[in-house]
């Protein structure tokens, strides 16, 4: 038996510095000295259109920097409110922390996630590409045990079908599922939880207690049945990955989107360097050049 280390993916976010004007004060009392003293009727004669002009020369050069410290706030508000509107309907930047879903997604893998292509269906239809989940799409989700979390996994079971696995082979509606192209076995130890789902002869300690009630009323013949509104899905590394076998369906509500480009890849190691956030990113930047995984740059997720 294994434990699965199944680590959620993590969103990736920014924020901008925005700087202040400070206020300049301008003398513009032509009685008074520079020095602060009074003139008298002479020298305020003398000196009352230089002290005009003096005056209106800063006056102008506030309200130039006014302008810019305007237009700077204008065009950081417009910023945010694009990346806000980005990240709530359009994409979003996701990181792959664990090894559940090798070889096609691997652990340092920065993915851009689609959040249109499964938008709920409705009265927007007619103006945005919506498209129905389909088996062996790739999905990422609010973990339904903890919805605070991401997961990414495949699907494996639309509404309605029936899942087995047998010996580690995935059967859906009594036909073997044909996932050579991408699944990987790489545990030689035979686990009878995991691999014939969900007949096994006893219960694995990482089974969620309330998916193992729940269970029960959806078996059918020693298959699963997905209920509507649901999905069923596996990790690629069918050996190493918490998934519908150990905490139950997906909901439709909490799918976010799909994968569909590796923006940026780092091989990681764990050392003491990337413990926190600030040390790893000082450990990326300092082994970046034989870190990176510059052939799975700008790949396409499938």
């Amino acid at each position: 038996m294994n434990e699965h280390t199944d680590l959620p993916i993590e969103p990736l976010t920014e924020a901008a510095p925005i700087s202040e004007l400070a206020e300049v004060e301008v003398n513009t009392d032509p009685s008074v000295g520079l020095n602060g003293s009074e003139l008298d009727a002479s020298e305020t004669n003398q000196s009352q259109i230089p002290a005009v002009t003096a005056a209106k020369a800063p006056k102008r050069r506030g309200k130039k920097e006014v302008d810019d410290w305007m237009g700077g706030i204008q065009w950081l508000c417009s910023t945010v409110v694009l990346a806000v509107f980005v990240i709530t309907f359009l994409a979003q930047a996701f990181q792959i922390p664990s090894d559940s879903m090798e070889n096609t997604l691997l652990i340092g893998d920065y993915l851009l996630v689609d959040k249109v292509h499964y938008g709920e269906s409705g009265m927007w239809n007619w103006l945005m590409p919506y498209s129905p989940i389909h088996r062996g799409d790739i999905i990422v989700f609010r973990y339904p045990v903890h919805p605070q979390q991401h997961f990414v996994k495949r699907v494996v079971g639309v509404p309605g079908d029936r899942v087995h696995l047998f010996r580690g082979k995935v059967f859906v509606n009594d036909k073997a599922l044909e996932d050579s192209a991408f699944a990987i076995h790489k545990s030689l130890q035979f686990d009878s939880y995991r691999d014939n789902f969900p007949s096994g002869n006893y219960i694995s300690p990482e089974v969620n207690s309330s998916w193992w009630v729940e269970m029960h009323n959806v078996l059918h013949n020693g298959e699963i049945v997905v209920p509507p509104g649901h999905f069923f899905v596996l990790g690629d590394n069918r050996d190493d990955s918490l998934d519908s076998r150990y905490w139950g369906f997906v909901p439709r509500e909490n799918i976010i989107g799909r994968p569909f480009l590796i923006y940026w890849s780092v091989q990681r190691e764990e050392t003491a360097s990337s413990d926190g956030r600030l040390e790893r990113l000082l450990y990326t930047l300092v082994h970046l050049p034989e870190d990176a995984r510059w052939d799975r740059t700008f790949h396409l997720v499938r």
